[in-house]
């Protein structure tokens, strides 16, 4: 009988800058070396059917990616020891952080995840003014941005789908070598559109740089009460806080 397998895996210091589709093909790779036999595609040129969740702005680091993958063979997985097989056969920077066995009612992260979490690192301005600006906006009826879709230049609204914003404690900040910066931490929601992290640090004005955006979570909402992806008791690895990562170049 076919299982449906979820992981969990970060995404941390300079494989950032990789695409989400060089971070696809590097699964695909570690799967296949790991020995799963994972449902295949059909056509010319078969590849494995896996469908990962939302994807991650290049650039950007995340303590809370998923992908779903099938299983067509019979024999029983033991999960600890296939995470951390796949973290030894993922490159440096990606790491399996928990893997979990998926009911057939559940649906696909594309169209289950409502929220996400993150945590964003900002230079440019003082804590005491990016926290008069994160004020203007919150209170403001209407956020306008500047959107391209296909080929076409439009204005929208990213104001609803800015659910909380804020300045993180102070000692969770950092310095860094182009100066000090503040953490914002920020909950957006994915539907009916999603809201980019660099989009929403430059809704907060001239001189307000995004330095490191990390995402921390992924939410599913259901009947007035959300849910992770993958619940903790899946979880093979406990990760450190974002902000208390050591910082990669």
């Amino acid at each position: 009988m076919a299982e449906r397998l979820r992981f969990r895996f970060t995404k941390l210091g300079k494989i950032r800058f990789t695409s989400q589709r060089d971070v696809a093909r590097m699964w695909e790779r570690a799967l296949r070396r790991s020995g799963l036999e994972i449902a295949l595609s059909q056509g010319f040129n078969p590849r494995p059917l896996l469908a990962f969740g939302l994807a991650l702005p290049t650039g950007a680091e995340s303590l809370a990616e998923y992908l779903d993958a099938t299983l067509v063979g019979s024999a029983p997985v033991e999960l600890v020891e296939l995470a951390d097989s796949l973290s030894s056969l993922l490159p440096e920077g990606l790491a399996v952080s928990g893997v979990g066995v998926l009911p057939d009612a559940a649906g696909s992260l594309q169209q289950e995840v409502t929220s996400c979490t993150w945590e964003l690192e900002v230079l440019g301005v003082t804590a005491t003014e990016l926290a008069r600006r994160v004020g203007r906006l919150l209170d403001a009826p209407s956020v306008s941005v500047r959107r391209e879709r296909k080929g076409r230049i439009f204005d929208d609204d990213l104001r609803p789908s800015v659910r909380s914003l804020g300045l993180l404690d102070p000692a969770q900040g950092a310095n860094t070598v182009r100066g000090q910066s503040t953490w914002l931490g920020a909950e957006t929601a994915t539907q009916p559109r999603g809201v980019r992290p660099r989009e929403l640090v430059e809704a907060l004005g001239t001189e307000v740089v995004l330095a490191r955006a990390r995402r921390t979570q992924q939410w599913i909402e259901h009947d007035g009460a959300r849910h992770e992806p993958l619940e903790a008791s899946a979880r093979v690895a406990d990760v450190t806080a974002p902000h208390a990562i050591e910082r990669a170049s």
